[in-house]
């Protein structure tokens, strides 16, 4: 993805005065693009036509796809102009618009995907839409042209059916969530909210769908399904179950070796479309990179498996090389394609590894099935079919020497690697994604106790929580969404806060600066104020007063990124324990129980959900220390794999907080194991605190 177009065979349209790269890639088009305002909703309106809505992103190959087949087709673009007033949205930038139109052709086709193409009113109202369509009749679809057509015959033609599907589809669109969502609970105390037997039954409902050869769930195409896997760590450490674990770890070993992971450069592609984690699609994101160093950092800590702590390490050398704004942020994705072809960037020849690495190419290939005829059109994903001590006995070697061997040989691929032309870059830094890498910096440090990583994390959130401030926003806690050439744009989504409040969570848990927990009370109550629906539990997407959406919508899937409202009940539990705030978790624990029964049902959709059930059967440890060896000993407690845990710590007592309030003894440092606010007596080392926290007994790997 170019940050600037390149094709610039016609004048510019509106969209060269975007900052999205997404939108430069079409400000040359021939079609004369808008983007979402009010210039093209009125333009709609006093004209009377229909408008197309299209709606894609930087790293979408069919995206790019239909861009060069019909939107840079001159006689394609000049019936668009002629006959309806044309709209490119940026999902990134705006997810709330993606998440309303996305439904519509979600009950309209039974399936979505992007680019995403929509067809409303002029009053914005949807009334038919699809995804890709294809130049000419193929694939069991018809044309764009012949879409095109059809539209503008029904519109003019039967236009008060046009009126009443595009009311029945706002209708389903404002109103579908709350199947997922109990119109009442009962409420009970935290500590009976959720049965243990209720989290057994969520794992038998989750277990048929554990793909048991390949790891993973279900077949292709295979997304990594993080809160899944998440679920299953710490189902496993908090019950013993066996097969829990195993699916767990066999998923990530499977990922890690598969080519769905950078064997040259670091980092994971979105997904791959064969459930053998070969093949992917190429495009790599900034959350599910975040979100994966999260999962491997918890594995790592319960298991202290070398290869998770390896794969972290490659994956942040990745994001810091490649993903990484200079002024601290992290840009959003690298797309799938270079020079118009996808996955050129990362395949090989084997003529090729062959001339980089001379003779010792041939144990290089062999490792990384690498062949003549290739295992992918003709070409070769780097994949690991063996064990790394197998591998080094069959051929009569070390570990550490088959070890030294491949970084070696991998780092001269990797030179000639970025001598090719890159995949492009999408570099606007979004508030949501950023706060996801944050906490995934915090993890990978709580687990490796690298001090760059704290380092990083506390960087990053000082860039972020100063540049996207507005002072346009509802209060003084009002944030953007997007940033990007130094300015911040869109008001900020529920997403944006939920993983924010999250990240200052998180990062407190590695440097104890309370002002992080302030500002996380702040945010919860700006939360709270603009975005809770005040007949339920729940949140809405965007905030109240926003004027430029059809209908306020709630989302409550795990998609590409957890829920938004599932975090806040993770934040919410949280932030209660810590500040003693019973408002807090009575709201938790009515968000979570109004989803319990759908969680049940869809456990695979809902899996941040599941993890709030099971924080709600299971609660977590308290733990306090206050004394001046509070950071030392803080750092070998976030070695452990404890789900969940609220960690405090101070140098000295204070009444602020009720887990650090009269527990200060001079020359001593202590340490405090709770549950449910019941506290042991204190110990002045971590090994006493471990056999406190059952470590001598069940919990060793």
């Amino acid at each position: 993805m170019k940050n600037q177009p390149t094709n610039k065979k016609h004048s510019p349209n509106r969209l060269l005065h975007e900052t999205s790269p997404y939108l430069l890639q079409h400000a040359y088009n021939p079609v004369d693009w808008y983007p979402w305002g009010d210039e093209a909703l009125q333009k709609a309106k006093e004209e009377n036509k229909p408008i197309l809505l299209s709606i894609g992103y930087a790293a979408c190959h069919w995206c790019h796809v239909m861009e060069h087949e019909s939107f840079e087709n001159e006689q394609v673009a000049a019936y668009m102009n002629e006959h309806f007033v044309n709209i490119k949205v940026d999902r990134e930038e705006r997810p709330d618009i993606d998440q309303i139109y996305m439904d519509v052709v979600t009950a309209l086709t039974g399936a979505g995907g992007w680019p995403l193409n929509c067809f409303l009113t002029p009053d914005a109202l949807p009334f038919y839409g699809g995804t890709y369509f294809p130049p000419q009749p193929m694939y069991n679809r018809p044309s764009w042209p012949q879409i095109l057509q059809w539209i503008i015959k029904l519109y003019q033609s039967e236009r008060t059916k046009v009126e009443e599907q595009a009311q029945q589809l706002t209708y389903h669109t404002a109103t579908h969530d709350k199947n997922f969502f109990a119109s009442s609970v009962i409420v009970v105390d935290y500590s009976e909210a959720v049965e243990q037997t209720s989290i057994d039954e969520l794992f038998n409902k989750l277990h048929p769908h554990f793909d048991t050869e390949d790891g993973g769930f279900g077949g292709a195409p295979k997304f990594p399904n993080t809160q899944s896997i998440a679920f299953l760590l710490r189902y496993h450490y908090l019950t013993g179950n066996e097969t829990a674990a195993q699916h767990a770890f066999l998923s990530l070993d499977k990922m890690i070796d598969g080519g769905i992971f950078d064997h040259i450069g670091g980092g994971f592609a979105r997904y791959t479309v064969d459930k053998k984690w070969l093949v992917p699609h190429f495009e790599k994101m900034l959350y599910d990179n975040a979100l994966l160093v999260q999962l491997l950092a918890e594995a790592y800590q319960l298991t202290g498996n070398e290869r998770y702590k390896e794969t972290i390490e490659q994956t942040l050398v990745f994001i810091d090389r490649d993903m990484s704004s200079p002024e601290g942020g992290f840009y959003s994705s690298y797309d799938a394609d270079s020079e118009g072809e996808e996955g050129k960037f990362y395949v090989w020849d084997k003529s090729e590894v062959a001339q980089i690495l001379g003779e010792e190419a041939a144990l290089f290939c062999q490792f990384y099935d690498i062949t003549e005829q290739g295992n992918w059109e003709h070409k070769n994903i780097l994949q690991r079919l063996e064990k790394l001590d197998t591998f080094a006995q069959k051929n009569n070697l070390s570990v550490d020497e088959l070890n030294d061997f491949l970084a070696k040989s991998k780092q001269k691929l990797f030179a000639v690697r970025e001598q090719r032309i890159k995949p492009g870059l999408d570099d606007k830094i979004i508030l949501s994604w950023n706060v996801l890498m944050i906490s995934a910096y915090a993890k990978a440090y709580e687990a490796l106790g690298t001090e760059a990583y704290k380092q990083r994390a506390e960087q990053a959130l000082t860039f972020l929580l100063e540049k996207f401030k507005t002072e346009e926003g509802i209060d003084v806690f009002s944030l953007h969404h997007t940033y990007k050439a130094d300015k911040a744009k869109f008001p900020a989504f529920l997403d944006d806060y939920a993983f924010l409040i999250e990240a200052l969570l998180n990062v407190y848990q590695i440097n104890f600066q309370p002002n992080l927990l302030d500002l996380a009370e702040s945010y919860t109550e700006h939360v709270l104020n603009y975005f809770k629906d005040p007949e339920q539990p729940s949140f809405y997407y965007t905030a109240i007063g926003q004027k430029d959406v059809i209908v306020r919508k709630k989302e409550f899937y795990d998609s590409a990124t957890p829920s938004g409202n599932a975090t806040m009940g993770h934040n919410l539990l949280h932030l209660g324990l810590i500040l003693d705030k019973e408002t807090y978790t009575k709201q938790a624990v009515e968000l979570f129980k109004s989803m319990e029964e759908s969680v049940k049902k869809h456990p695979t959709f809902f899996a941040r959900w599941a993890n709030g059930l099971l924080r709600l059967a299971y609660p977590p440890y308290e733990i306090a220390i206050i004394g001046a060896e509070m950071e030392k000993m803080a750092q070998e407690v976030n070695k452990l794999f404890l789900p969940h845990k609220v960690l405090m710590g101070s140098e000295s007592s204070t009444e602020q907080y009720p887990l650090l309030t009269e527990r200060f003894e001079e020359g001593k440092t202590l340490l405090y194991v709770c549950q449910n606010y019941a506290c042991q007596m204190p110990v002045e080392t971590v090994a006493e605190a471990k056999m406190l926290l059952g470590f001598e007994t069940n919990n060793e790997m």
